[in-house]
Protein backbone atom coordinates (compact mmCIF):
# COMPACT_ATOMS: atom_id res chain seq x y z
CA UNK A 1 0.00 0.00 0.00
CA UNK A 2 1.09 3.56 -0.68
CA UNK A 3 2.11 5.55 2.40
CA UNK A 4 2.34 9.14 1.21
CA UNK A 5 -0.28 11.12 -0.67
CA UNK A 6 2.44 13.01 -2.54
CA UNK A 7 3.43 9.82 -4.36
CA UNK A 8 0.12 9.59 -6.17
CA UNK A 9 -0.24 11.43 -9.50
CA UNK A 10 -3.53 12.77 -10.85
CA UNK A 11 -5.34 10.40 -13.23
CA UNK A 12 -5.03 11.21 -16.95
CA UNK A 13 -8.45 12.01 -18.38
CA UNK A 14 -7.44 10.42 -21.68
CA UNK A 15 -7.04 7.04 -19.95
CA UNK A 16 -10.84 6.75 -19.90
CA UNK A 17 -11.96 5.54 -23.32
CA UNK A 18 -15.18 4.27 -24.85
CA UNK A 19 -13.91 0.84 -23.80
CA UNK A 20 -13.79 1.76 -20.10
CA UNK A 21 -16.25 0.99 -17.31
CA UNK A 22 -16.65 3.86 -14.85
CA UNK A 23 -17.52 3.30 -11.18
CA UNK A 24 -18.16 6.26 -8.90
CA UNK A 25 -18.59 6.50 -5.15
CA UNK A 26 -21.07 9.17 -4.03
CA UNK A 27 -20.31 10.79 -0.65
CA UNK A 28 -16.84 12.29 -0.45
CA UNK A 29 -16.26 11.64 -4.16
CA UNK A 30 -19.08 13.10 -6.23
CA UNK A 31 -20.61 14.88 -3.24
CA UNK A 32 -19.08 16.94 -0.46
CA UNK A 33 -19.86 15.63 3.00
CA UNK A 34 -22.65 17.09 5.14
CA UNK A 35 -23.37 16.53 8.84
CA UNK A 36 -26.71 15.01 7.85
CA UNK A 37 -26.36 12.49 4.96
CA UNK A 38 -29.71 13.75 3.65
CA UNK A 39 -28.40 17.32 3.58
CA UNK A 40 -25.84 16.95 0.79
CA UNK A 41 -26.10 19.30 -2.17
CA UNK A 42 -25.88 18.16 -5.78
CA UNK A 43 -23.49 20.54 -7.61
CA UNK A 44 -24.77 22.40 -10.65
CA UNK A 45 -23.88 20.68 -13.89
CA UNK A 46 -22.96 17.34 -12.35
CA UNK A 47 -26.05 15.52 -13.60
CA UNK A 48 -25.47 16.70 -17.16
CA UNK A 49 -21.86 15.53 -17.03
CA UNK A 50 -22.80 12.11 -15.65
CA UNK A 51 -25.57 11.69 -18.21
CA UNK A 52 -23.12 12.46 -21.01
CA UNK A 53 -20.60 9.96 -19.62
CA UNK A 54 -23.28 7.29 -19.23
CA UNK A 55 -24.19 7.73 -22.89
CA UNK A 56 -20.61 7.89 -24.15
CA UNK A 57 -19.75 4.69 -22.28
CA UNK A 58 -22.74 2.80 -23.63
CA UNK A 59 -24.29 2.56 -20.17
CA UNK A 60 -21.12 1.17 -18.53
CA UNK A 61 -21.24 3.60 -15.60
CA UNK A 62 -22.40 2.79 -12.09
CA UNK A 63 -22.70 4.49 -8.73
CA UNK A 64 -21.18 2.38 -5.93
CA UNK A 65 -22.22 3.73 -2.56
CA UNK A 66 -22.94 3.02 1.07
CA UNK A 67 -26.30 4.71 0.54
CA UNK A 68 -29.34 2.60 -0.35
CA UNK A 69 -30.26 2.64 -4.03
CA UNK A 70 -33.53 4.45 -3.37
CA UNK A 71 -31.55 7.15 -1.56
CA UNK A 72 -29.24 7.50 -4.55
CA UNK A 73 -32.25 7.77 -6.84
CA UNK A 74 -33.83 10.50 -4.72
CA UNK A 75 -30.56 12.40 -4.75
CA UNK A 76 -29.58 11.99 -8.40
CA UNK A 77 -33.03 11.42 -9.91
CA UNK A 78 -31.56 8.91 -12.37
CA UNK A 79 -33.07 5.44 -11.89
CA UNK A 80 -31.74 4.34 -15.32
CA UNK A 81 -28.13 4.26 -14.10
CA UNK A 82 -26.64 1.03 -12.77
CA UNK A 83 -26.00 1.26 -9.04
CA UNK A 84 -24.74 -0.69 -6.06
CA UNK A 85 -26.23 0.41 -2.74
CA UNK A 86 -25.23 -0.38 0.84
CA UNK A 87 -21.77 -1.50 -0.32
CA UNK A 88 -23.27 -3.95 -2.79
CA UNK A 89 -25.94 -5.51 -0.57
CA UNK A 90 -28.38 -4.32 -3.23
CA UNK A 91 -27.40 -3.92 -6.86
CA UNK A 92 -29.21 -2.64 -9.93
CA UNK A 93 -27.79 -3.90 -13.21
CA UNK A 94 -27.69 -1.76 -16.34
CA UNK A 95 -30.88 -3.46 -17.55
CA UNK A 96 -32.70 -2.39 -14.38
CA UNK A 97 -32.70 -5.80 -12.68
CA UNK A 98 -32.30 -5.43 -8.91
CA UNK A 99 -30.74 -8.13 -6.71
CA UNK A 100 -30.28 -8.10 -2.95
CA UNK A 101 -28.18 -10.21 -0.60
CA UNK A 102 -30.34 -12.31 1.76
CA UNK A 103 -30.30 -10.98 5.33
CA UNK A 104 -31.56 -12.53 8.55
CA UNK A 105 -34.27 -10.03 9.44
CA UNK A 106 -34.51 -11.13 13.08
CA UNK A 107 -30.77 -10.68 13.60
CA UNK A 108 -30.94 -7.31 11.85
CA UNK A 109 -33.75 -6.19 14.17
CA UNK A 110 -31.73 -7.16 17.24
CA UNK A 111 -28.66 -5.42 15.84
CA UNK A 112 -30.67 -2.28 15.17
CA UNK A 113 -31.89 -2.26 18.77
CA UNK A 114 -28.33 -2.62 20.06
CA UNK A 115 -27.05 0.22 17.90
CA UNK A 116 -29.85 2.55 18.99
CA UNK A 117 -29.18 1.65 22.63
CA UNK A 118 -25.50 2.49 22.21
CA UNK A 119 -26.37 5.79 20.53
CA UNK A 120 -28.64 6.82 23.39
CA UNK A 121 -25.65 6.47 25.69
CA UNK A 122 -23.61 8.88 23.57
CA UNK A 123 -25.70 12.01 22.89
CA UNK A 124 -24.81 13.57 19.56
CA UNK A 125 -24.39 10.32 17.65
CA UNK A 126 -26.56 10.04 14.55
CA UNK A 127 -28.03 6.64 13.68
CA UNK A 128 -28.73 5.92 10.02
CA UNK A 129 -31.12 3.01 9.55
CA UNK A 130 -30.79 1.43 6.12
CA UNK A 131 -32.83 -1.44 4.79
CA UNK A 132 -30.13 -4.08 5.42
CA UNK A 133 -27.56 -2.30 7.59
CA UNK A 134 -27.18 0.30 10.34
CA UNK A 135 -24.61 3.08 10.61
CA UNK A 136 -23.40 5.40 13.38
CA UNK A 137 -22.26 8.88 12.33
CA UNK A 138 -20.25 11.29 14.49
CA UNK A 139 -19.25 13.97 11.98
CA UNK A 140 -21.09 16.58 14.06
CA UNK A 141 -19.26 15.43 17.21
CA UNK A 142 -15.77 14.20 16.26
CA UNK A 143 -14.83 13.90 19.92
CA UNK A 144 -17.07 10.82 20.09
CA UNK A 145 -14.95 8.92 17.58
CA UNK A 146 -12.64 7.14 20.08
CA UNK A 147 -15.58 6.02 22.22
CA UNK A 148 -17.46 4.67 19.20
CA UNK A 149 -14.33 2.88 18.00
CA UNK A 150 -14.08 1.18 21.40
CA UNK A 151 -17.74 0.12 21.62
CA UNK A 152 -18.52 -0.80 18.02
CA UNK A 153 -16.47 -4.05 17.79
CA UNK A 154 -18.29 -5.52 20.79
CA UNK A 155 -21.65 -4.78 19.15
CA UNK A 156 -20.56 -6.41 15.89
CA UNK A 157 -19.16 -9.47 17.69
CA UNK A 158 -22.60 -10.18 19.15
CA UNK A 159 -24.08 -10.64 15.67
CA UNK A 160 -22.17 -13.26 13.64
CA UNK A 161 -24.07 -12.54 10.43
CA UNK A 162 -22.81 -8.95 10.41
CA UNK A 163 -19.45 -7.21 10.31
CA UNK A 164 -18.11 -3.79 11.18
CA UNK A 165 -17.13 -1.46 8.34
CA UNK A 166 -15.26 1.69 9.49
CA UNK A 167 -15.50 4.82 7.36
CA UNK A 168 -15.05 8.59 7.41
CA UNK A 169 -16.64 9.63 10.74
CA UNK A 170 -18.93 6.62 10.48
CA UNK A 171 -18.99 2.97 11.36
CA UNK A 172 -21.45 0.66 9.70
CA UNK A 173 -22.78 -2.72 10.72
CA UNK A 174 -23.46 -4.60 7.51
CA UNK A 175 -24.11 -8.22 6.52
CA UNK A 176 -20.91 -10.22 6.32
CA UNK A 177 -19.22 -11.06 3.04
CA UNK A 178 -20.26 -8.17 0.78
CA UNK A 179 -18.21 -5.11 -0.08
CA UNK A 180 -17.70 -2.65 -2.93
CA UNK A 181 -15.04 -4.83 -4.53
CA UNK A 182 -17.46 -7.75 -4.78
CA UNK A 183 -20.07 -5.40 -6.24
CA UNK A 184 -17.67 -4.11 -8.92
CA UNK A 185 -16.64 -7.66 -9.82
CA UNK A 186 -20.29 -8.63 -10.29
CA UNK A 187 -20.89 -5.65 -12.57
CA UNK A 188 -17.87 -6.63 -14.66
CA UNK A 189 -19.41 -10.06 -15.27
CA UNK A 190 -22.43 -8.42 -16.93
CA UNK A 191 -23.18 -6.38 -20.04
CA UNK A 192 -22.33 -3.62 -20.79
CA UNK A 193 -19.44 -3.73 -18.28
CA UNK A 194 -18.06 -7.11 -19.33
CA UNK A 195 -14.67 -6.97 -21.08
CA UNK A 196 -14.03 -3.31 -20.25
CA UNK A 197 -11.17 -1.78 -18.26
CA UNK A 198 -12.56 -0.58 -14.92
CA UNK A 199 -11.99 2.93 -13.58
CA UNK A 200 -12.99 3.48 -9.95
CA UNK A 201 -13.13 6.72 -7.95
CA UNK A 202 -13.63 6.64 -4.17
CA UNK A 203 -12.50 8.38 -1.02
CA UNK A 204 -13.06 6.06 1.92
CA UNK A 205 -11.85 2.83 3.50
CA UNK A 206 -14.89 1.13 2.00
CA UNK A 207 -13.52 1.90 -1.48
CA UNK A 208 -10.23 0.09 -0.86
CA UNK A 209 -11.91 -3.26 -1.61
CA UNK A 210 -12.82 -1.92 -5.05
CA UNK A 211 -9.32 -0.52 -5.63
CA UNK A 212 -7.87 -4.00 -5.12
CA UNK A 213 -10.27 -5.54 -7.66
CA UNK A 214 -9.69 -2.79 -10.22
CA UNK A 215 -5.90 -2.94 -9.89
CA UNK A 216 -5.90 -6.71 -10.36
CA UNK A 217 -7.76 -6.24 -13.65
CA UNK A 218 -5.33 -3.61 -14.94
CA UNK A 219 -7.79 -0.77 -14.42
CA UNK A 220 -7.38 2.68 -12.89
CA UNK A 221 -7.97 3.27 -9.16
CA UNK A 222 -8.37 6.88 -8.02
CA UNK A 223 -8.42 7.95 -4.39
CA UNK A 224 -10.22 11.21 -3.60
CA UNK A 225 -8.61 13.16 -0.76
CA UNK A 226 -5.38 12.44 1.10
CA UNK A 227 -6.24 9.41 3.21
CA UNK A 228 -3.30 7.02 3.60
CA UNK A 229 -2.35 4.30 3.18
CA UNK A 230 -4.26 3.35 0.04
CA UNK A 231 -4.22 0.78 -2.75
CA UNK A 232 -5.10 3.54 -5.23
CA UNK A 233 -2.67 4.41 -8.02
CA UNK A 234 -3.92 7.97 -8.65
CA UNK A 235 -5.45 10.77 -6.63
CA UNK A 236 -7.75 13.77 -6.85
CA UNK A 237 -7.91 16.22 -3.97
CA UNK A 238 -11.64 16.83 -3.52
CA UNK A 239 -15.11 16.40 -5.03
CA UNK A 240 -14.59 19.71 -6.85
CA UNK A 241 -11.49 18.23 -8.51
CA UNK A 242 -13.50 15.12 -9.37
CA UNK A 243 -16.10 17.29 -11.14
CA UNK A 244 -13.41 19.07 -13.14
CA UNK A 245 -11.77 15.76 -14.04
CA UNK A 246 -15.08 14.23 -15.14
CA UNK A 247 -15.69 17.26 -17.33
CA UNK A 248 -12.29 16.63 -18.92
CA UNK A 249 -13.17 12.98 -19.45
CA UNK A 250 -16.47 14.00 -21.05
CA UNK A 251 -14.66 16.34 -23.41
CA UNK A 252 -12.18 13.63 -24.36
CA UNK A 253 -14.94 11.12 -25.05
CA UNK A 254 -17.36 13.38 -26.86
Amino acid sequence: MIDRATLLPPPPATAVTTGSALFLDADGTLLAFADDPEGVVLPAGLLATLDALHTALGGAMALVSGRPIDGLDRLFGRPAWAAAGQHGLERRAADGTVTTVPVDRDELARLRDSVHTAARGLPGLRVEDKSWSVALHWREHPELGPEVAQRAPAIADAFPGFELQPGNHVCEFKPRGMDKGVAVAKFLDEAPFRGRKPVYLGDDLTDEHAFVVVNALGGMSVRVGARTPSHAAFTLSSPADVHAWLDSVKSALT
